[in-house]
């Protein structure tokens, strides 16, 4: 007799047998579902559809409008597009994954590339998605692993391998072709049928998709030159320095010249700053530089070393937050939930904020705000007056928000965008996200300076998250410069700090999968030590030892 399991399915009260797979399950319920069902989160874990049912659990299956199952869409995707690539021009033919782009994925060729070619690619990656192809997960032994990529000539991924230090590792199967990928994939190509691809230059295109953020359609692409060509930067700069991929950096630790490359990467970096600081100088209308950028950027360290580099050719830095023209609490506006909105523009005094400023550059004395986040008032102890070589530094989520200092002419103002825009990714097809390396930032630096745990960090992260998409990437055209904060050596050394801390993460957190993902993706460096790390490294803001004192 076959034995039935009572489930929770969406909420719903279920029966199926012992040993039905998610998929099947899964079919009892697409028609809920816009977007074809990709995963599933069984208790608090995630499964993959291929997976079976043992016991009675809850079962809530996840479409690409969840952040999970938009991670297994992109993942699927990429996987269908190396094996049209290779369908239609050899198997030595491949792609790089490099970056995200206008919420889509930057993808460059190992071929010659142009418009026509894109297309070919789009239309044969439809036509596999259409034979919904299965994708197999298999438990290969690493060095077997190791020795197909090295046949296929793949040299990153059997590198990969190489520093990997399990016995077995998990591959993807589809048709004739192998991969590796360090999250969870759909089980068949049919499910990923919602993208779009886009011709940008060169050996250059975007892969396109709905997002979590944008879940009814596929965005309109929208070239951002200015952030095409910082990325460009950093990777030929990555390139010179024989540094692309989580093995070359492995390499390179390995072999005891960690220390040389920390040396070159600060100098990269103080050089740019250096740069702008000098055109800023040169800009003799210029009076007030704006500065903002994501969470976990950098944006303290950058703001305290543009500082300096500003006293260089003469000019008087006087700092402003605009932290501190919050709206008395009482007239902060609220969330849904009833919980203060911190992130929107209407939580900033603008009326008081634009006045001051105004007056400041006339010459005046005021006396300016200091917020008092236990009251939730703003205090006025410190008065401030420009001289004629002061200028005014001002870091804030709003800082690129054309709907500030309007009374102000643009000329007199010069715009900054900080994020760490990370250049060094796993291999060809698993990239590092520029969100996952400010997410392991912040979890350091709040366990550091704010006793917070893991759990902590990621229960706060999506509200982050949603007020980065609302309020800064918006406007990030709007600057007049983008500073890269990342460094090439980072991810190694935030392995060192974050790793004990993703280990504390119980089983029956709801943001385990999160912490083991996470702990996945760094299996892939080898850790970089501290040592040789100057104390004006941007890293130093989340590690702790800065200079800057931004404890």
């Amino acid at each position: 007799m076959i034995e039935t399991l009572d489930l929770v399915v969406n909420g719903k009260k279920c029966k199926y047998n012992k040993g039905v797979s998610l998929y099947e399950i899964a079919k009892d319920f697409k028609e809920h579902y816009n977007y074809p069902i990709l995963i599933a989160k069984v208790g608090n874990r995630l499964k993959e559809l291929s997976s079976t049912v043992q016991e009675p659990c809850e079962v809530e299956f996840l479409d690409l409008t969840s952040r999970e199952g938009n991670n297994v869409h992109i993942n699927g995707l990429v996987y269908v597009m190396v094996y049209a690539v290779k369908k239609l021009y050899g198997r030595t033919a491949n792609i790089t994954v490099e970056h995200s782009l206008d919420k889509g994925i930057y993808i460059e060729s190992t071929f010659k590339l142009n418009e026509e070619k894109v297309k070919e690619i789009k239309k044969k990656m439809q036509e596999i998605i259409a034979e919904d192809k299965p994708i197999i997960k298999m438990n290969i032994d690493r060095l077997e692993a190791r020795d197909y990529f090295k046949s296929i000539g793949d040299e990153a991924k059997a590198g990969v391998m190489r520093y990997n230090t399990n016995n077995y590792v998990t591959l993807y199967r589809l048709g004739n072709l192998y991969n590796y990928f360090y999250t969870l994939m759909p089980t068949s190509t049919g499910m990923v049928k919602d993208f779009d691809l886009t011709y940008i230059k060169d050996n250059g295109f975007i892969l396109r998709f709905p997002t979590v953020f944008i879940c009814d359609k596929i965005k309109k692409y929208e070239h951002h030159p200015m952030m095409f060509e910082v990325f460009k930067q950093y990777r030929d700069w990555g390139k010179k320095l024989s540094i692309s991929t989580s093995v070359d950096l492995n390499r390179i630790v390995s072999t005891g010249r960690v220390s040389d490359m920390i040396k070159i990467d600060s100098t990269i970096y103080d050089h740019r700053i250096l740069t702008v600081a000098k055109e800023i100088s040169d800009k003799k209308d210029i009076k007030i530089v704006l500065i903002a950028g994501p969470s976990s950027s950098g944006k303290t360290t950058t703001s305290k070393k543009l500082c300096m580099y500003l006293q260089l050719f003469g000019l008087q830095p006087k700092v402003i937050a605009m932290d501190n023209y919050f709206v008395e609490r009482e007239d902060n506006p609220k969330n849904a939930d009833g919980s203060y909105d911190f992130e929107c523009l209407e939580a900033v005094d603008l009326k008081l904020f634009d006045k001051q400023i105004a007056q400041l550059l006339k010459g005046e004395e005021i006396y300016i705000p200091s917020f008092n986040f236990t009251f939730g008032k703003k205090e006025y102890n410190e008065k401030m007056k420009m001289d004629e070589n002061d200028i005014l530094v001002i870091e804030g989520i709003h800082a690129l928000d054309p709907k500030i200092l309007t009374n102000i002419q643009r000329n007199k103002k010069y715009k900054i965008y900080i994020s760490p825009l990370t250049e060094v990714n796993i291999d060809d097809h698993n990239r590092i996200s520029t969100t996952d390396n400010r997410l392991l930032r912040r979890i350091i630096r709040d366990n550091r300076t704010r006793n917070h745990s893991v759990d902590d960090t990621l229960a706060a992260w999506k509200n982050v998250r949603n007020g980065e998409e609302l309020y800064i990437f918006p406007y990030q055209d709007e600057a007049d410069v983008t500073i890269n904060s990342a460094a090439f050596y980072e991810i190694g050394v935030l392995k060192t700090y974050v790793e004990p801390l993703l280990y504390s993460v119980h089983s029956d957190s709801p943001y385990y999968e999160e912490a083991k993902r996470l702990i996945d993706f760094l299996r892939a460096f080898l850790p970089v030590p501290s040592d040789a790390i100057p104390e004006d490294a941007v890293i130093r803001e989340f590690i702790g030892g800065s200079y800057f004192n931004v404890d």
